[in-house]
């Protein structure tokens, strides 16, 4: 694939439009063992193992193809957002992503369609940072009213709304999404916006020019609403109860992994003490522990509970054989955290 050029006028029009927060994600060049997938980290230097911030220079390489960068929305010093963006990714997902567009558009909202294989991106940018939960409320309450599904609970296709969350707590990231003008390392492929020739400086003249969401505009749009009950946070989860049959507390496997974690998405990622008896998962990569409820763990090499449990030295132990609902659970006839 040719190299483009991104001159400094183009770099800096970018981290105008789409930079909200310095922090940001890395889509790893070289593709997942098992799944084949190439999955984002957050980048940390090296010394100090404190994450990187986003400079001009990133977004150069970015913009050039020889790095993509994932960006996230929220900025969690003020709970504002730049953008929102829709993430369309099913059959028909670009009926919908135009449906939108063309709704938003009866609202006084423009919006620029990034394009990709099955569906794309629909962006939206703010004339200033403006609160995540308005943004939400309006993106969610449109795509009910127009019965475009959104992923999430139950739903496992459907749109997904960036930004995801109302507000962020300290210290947390949120989600981020692909950097667009970027080259997407599994499809080995540029996506460009509708609207502008497939050149840089002229992708950015277009996205420049459209007109950006005004506070004013947005409060007029969810004036009286609120966020739809199936689009809310879930309640937090209350601290596991200590159980009957250990005598203490129940296993957390953070306690046993002495190998260095990094951040994937909603999952701490790092070797699986199995496959590493075996002499495995040289890139440790295999074991995905959940970062808001680490009780659930899994390999993605097809290690089993038990056989990770057994390689950190704290085995699942034998259960009475009365206690029949905990047998079913280590059975595997009902799935519960371990």
């Amino acid at each position: 694939m040719l190299r483009l050029r991104a001159p400094a006028t183009v770099v800096a029009d970018y981290f105008r439009l789409f930079v909200n927060r310095r922090a940001y994600t890395l889509q790893s060049n070289r593709p997942h063992a098992e799944n084949g997938r190439h999955y984002y980290y957050r980048p940390k230097d090296k010394k100090t193992g404190q994450g990187l911030s986003l400079t001009l220079d990133t977004i150069r390489r970015h913009l050039e193809g020889e790095i993509t960068i994932g960006l996230y929305s929220i900025n969690p010093a003020t709970q504002c957002s730049k953008w929102m963006a829709i993430d369309a990714d099913y059959w028909d997902a670009l009926t919908d992503l135009l449906k939108l567009s063309f709704y938003l558009r009866q609202d006084g909202v423009e919006s620029a369609l990034e394009k990709s294989h099955r569906g794309g991106h629909l962006w939206i940018f703010m004339a200033e940072p403006l609160p995540a939960r308005d943004c939400r409320i309006y993106i969610c309450g449109l795509a009910l009213r127009l019965g475009i599904p959104v992923k999430g609970g139950k739903r496992r296709e459907g749109i997904e709304v960036f930004p995801k969350h109302d507000a962020l707590k300290p210290g947390r990231y949120g989600n981020a999404i692909r950097g667009p003008l970027g080259i997407h390392r599994g499809a080995a492929q540029r996506f460009w916006f509708d609207g502008a020739d497939e050149d840089l400086e002229k992708q950015m003249c277009y996205l420049n020019s459209l007109p950006k969401m005004t506070g004013d505009q947005l409060a007029g749009l969810i004036a009286g609403k609120a966020n739809p009950p199936q689009f809310l946070p879930p309640e937090p989860k209350a601290e596991p109860e200590m159980r009957r049959h250990t005598g203490g507390s129940e296993f957390r496997i953070l306690e046993h992994i002495h190998t260095k974690l990094r951040t994937v998405g909603h999952n701490n990622i790092t070797r699986c003490p199995s496959c590493a008896e075996e002499g495995h998962d040289r890139s440790a990569d295999n074991l995905s522990i959940s970062i808001e409820d680490p009780r659930k763990y899994i390999c993605w090499a097809g290690c089993t509970r038990d056989m990770i449990r057994a390689a950190v030295g704290c085995p699942r132990p034998v259960l009475p054989d009365c206690d029949l609902n905990e047998q079913m659970a280590t059975n595997g006839i009902i799935k519960w955290p371990s």
